[in-house]
């Protein structure tokens, strides 16, 4: 049995993205319980030279919806990394989602050995679909939507493994 690129993707990432939105929830609610304002939670950071938490989901924003444009062949929307508040975050992880949502499975199935090209870093890389894919954007993915849910449990809310993975 095969799994498509679709398969491999998108249900994943919305699922992933859903979990990381309830998360958020309860960030919000725990600023609100301990009476400190949301945004020492948003500009949290494990370390100095890290990026904050607003920036960890927007990067994870960034690599799922570039890859189903790229895979897809469609223009990637642009976000204008601007979040400050827990509702922008919200509505950035929604406006992902809901660019996932008009990705049909026959838009990114049989794209493996399609060229990708992006820069990053100031650098050109080229891939073929699938290994962009797999040994790029769900590893970036996963690294930034997991750093965002260390920099929130460093920071004492109460989350655990069953919150990162969600319903089974």
């Amino acid at each position: 049995m095969t799994i498509s690129m679709y398969q491999a993707s998108i249900p994943m990432f919305l699922k992933t993205l859903g979990n990381l939105s309830e998360i958020l929830k309860k960030a919000e609610a725990y600023a609100a319980a301990k009476k400190f304002e949301p945004s020492v939670l948003i500009n949290a950071r494990l370390a100095p030279d890290m990026l904050p938490l607003a920036r960890q989901i927007q990067i994870a924003s960034d690599a799922v919806k570039g890859f189903a444009a790229r895979a897809a062949g469609v223009d990637v929307p642009s976000f204008a990394d601007t979040e400050t508040t827990f509702a922008e975050l919200q509505a950035r992880i929604q406006k992902t989602t809901d660019f996932l949502g008009t990705i049909k499975p026959e838009q990114i199935d049989g794209s493996e050995d399609k060229d990708v090209k992006l820069k990053v870093g100031g650098n050109d890389l080229t891939f073929k679909a699938q290994a962009y894919l797999l040994h790029f954007v769900i590893p970036n993915f996963f690294f930034h939507v997991t750093t965002a849910y260390a920099i929130l449990r460093h920071n004492g809310l109460e989350v655990g493994k069953k919150d990162f993975l969600g319903a089974y």
